[in-house]
Protein backbone atom coordinates (compact mmCIF):
# COMPACT_ATOMS: atom_id res chain seq x y z
CA UNK A 1 0.00 0.00 0.00
CA UNK A 2 1.38 3.39 -0.97
CA UNK A 3 0.43 6.69 0.56
CA UNK A 4 0.49 9.81 -1.57
CA UNK A 5 1.04 13.09 0.22
CA UNK A 6 -0.80 16.09 -1.26
CA UNK A 7 0.90 19.31 -2.29
CA UNK A 8 1.14 21.60 0.73
CA UNK A 9 1.96 18.85 3.23
CA UNK A 10 4.46 20.07 5.82
CA UNK A 11 7.09 17.95 7.55
CA UNK A 12 10.32 18.41 9.49
CA UNK A 13 13.63 16.94 8.45
CA UNK A 14 15.52 14.78 10.91
CA UNK A 15 18.82 16.63 10.71
CA UNK A 16 20.85 18.37 13.39
CA UNK A 17 18.93 21.51 12.42
CA UNK A 18 15.34 20.46 11.67
CA UNK A 19 13.95 22.28 8.63
CA UNK A 20 10.25 22.86 8.13
CA UNK A 21 9.66 21.65 4.56
CA UNK A 22 6.60 21.94 2.34
CA UNK A 23 5.76 19.56 -0.52
CA UNK A 24 5.46 21.62 -3.73
CA UNK A 25 5.24 18.98 -6.48
CA UNK A 26 4.89 15.23 -7.09
CA UNK A 27 7.10 13.51 -9.66
CA UNK A 28 5.93 10.18 -11.10
CA UNK A 29 8.02 7.96 -13.38
CA UNK A 30 6.34 5.44 -15.72
CA UNK A 31 7.91 2.71 -17.86
CA UNK A 32 7.01 2.07 -21.51
CA UNK A 33 4.14 -0.25 -20.49
CA UNK A 34 2.51 2.58 -18.55
CA UNK A 35 3.24 1.08 -15.12
CA UNK A 36 4.14 3.44 -12.29
CA UNK A 37 7.80 2.81 -11.42
CA UNK A 38 8.68 5.53 -8.92
CA UNK A 39 7.04 8.40 -7.03
CA UNK A 40 9.17 11.21 -5.59
CA UNK A 41 8.35 14.58 -4.13
CA UNK A 42 9.76 18.08 -4.51
CA UNK A 43 9.89 20.14 -1.34
CA UNK A 44 11.13 23.56 -0.29
CA UNK A 45 12.42 25.10 2.92
CA UNK A 46 13.97 28.40 3.94
CA UNK A 47 17.68 28.76 4.74
CA UNK A 48 19.28 32.12 5.53
CA UNK A 49 16.37 33.99 3.95
CA UNK A 50 16.45 32.02 0.68
CA UNK A 51 14.18 29.25 -0.58
CA UNK A 52 15.97 25.93 -1.06
CA UNK A 53 14.37 23.25 -3.26
CA UNK A 54 14.95 19.54 -2.64
CA UNK A 55 14.25 17.24 -5.58
CA UNK A 56 13.56 13.49 -5.29
CA UNK A 57 12.45 13.42 -1.66
CA UNK A 58 11.21 9.89 -0.86
CA UNK A 59 7.81 9.35 0.76
CA UNK A 60 9.52 7.75 3.78
CA UNK A 61 11.24 11.02 4.65
CA UNK A 62 7.89 12.79 4.66
CA UNK A 63 6.24 10.02 6.71
CA UNK A 64 8.98 10.16 9.39
CA UNK A 65 8.71 13.92 9.82
CA UNK A 66 4.97 14.56 9.44
CA UNK A 67 3.56 17.33 11.59
CA UNK A 68 0.32 16.29 13.25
Amino acid sequence: MTTEYPIGTQYKTRDKRANLCTVTDILKTYNFKGDLVKTCYVSTHEFCGQIVTNYEVPAVSIARGLIS
